[in-house]
């Protein structure tokens, strides 16, 4: 039988070099990534997870698992938002690079300022979460989930280590729905991006890959589907510039 393969990009690999792959690629865009997705985005990623969390509307002292969340963006969002109404959530941070992990407790200590941090910077397989079963109150994930080499058994997991009543959001990049606008966003994609990455990251091939990446990405119709199969319940989206960014959500009922 042959040995399984999946996509690198537009690379089909085996399954077992994808992770190291992707490793690689975060090991060289950690230091920039920030900068670099305000270049990508025209800042308007902001926006996208601002409207992310809001649609999460976590509770105060709630447990949040933050999926990919390497640099913090999600995280500190969620903190900010539940200590307004009255006690931090306890959120852990995840993800399988280290050196997104470095980046986002350096942030942290930089720029919080006596705000509350995560309770923990874990590094960890969106595959194979070192949690309990039903221990987590909501589960997020932005711009990671294509990332990994098995997008069901990252939602089985998601799924398993939620409560009954838990909540499942994720902030992907999507298919454009909007016609004339898919066109320039995809000049954008395949020329800009890589230039701005060795420009200003000085590694075009890792922002060529994370191109190729959203292209590979099921769309919004297809992705649901996928959570659905998953075990989730009341799957919802919601397009956001025009389908650039969708936000996908389920509940483990």
């Amino acid at each position: 039988m042959a040995d399984a393969t999946t996509h690198f990009g537009f690379k089909e690999v085996p399954d077992e070099d994808k992770e190291g792959l992707v490793r690689g690629v975060f090991d060289s865009v950690a230091d920039n990534y920030d900068l670099m997705n305000d270049v990508m985005s025209g800042g308007v990623h902001r926006i996208w997870k601002d409207v992310m969390v809001n649609w999460l509307s976590p509770r105060p002292g709630a447990r949040v698992l933050d999926v990919a969340g390497g640099t913090g963006d999600i995280a500190f969002r969620i903190l900010d938002q539940t200590a307004a109404k009255g006690a931090p959530a306890e959120v852990t941070v995840v993800d399988i690079n280290t050196e997104m992990l470095r980046m986002g407790e350096a942030r942290a200590a930089e720029t919080r300022n006596g705000k509350s941090n995560p309770r923990a910077w874990v590094t960890a397989d969106a595959e194979a979460l070192p949690f309990e079963d039903g221990s987590q109150d909501a589960y997020t994930i932005a711009f990671g989930i294509r990332n990994v080499t098995h997008i069901d058994q990252a939602l089985r997991e998601a799924h398993r280590v939620l409560v009954r009543g838990g909540r499942f959001l994720c902030l992907e990049f999507s298919q454009v729905q909007v016609p004339g606008l898919d066109q320039l966003y995809e000049a954008w994609s395949f020329h800009g991006i890589p230039a701005m990455g060795e420009l200003i990251a000085k590694d075009r091939e890792s922002y060529q890959y994370l191109v190729e990446s959203i292209r590979k990405f099921p769309n919004q119709k297809k992705f649901a589907k996928m959570i659905e199969a998953a075990g989730f319940s009341q799957v919802k989206h919601r397009n956001l510039s025009g389908g650039i960014a969708a936000i996908h959500s389920g509940w483990k009922i």
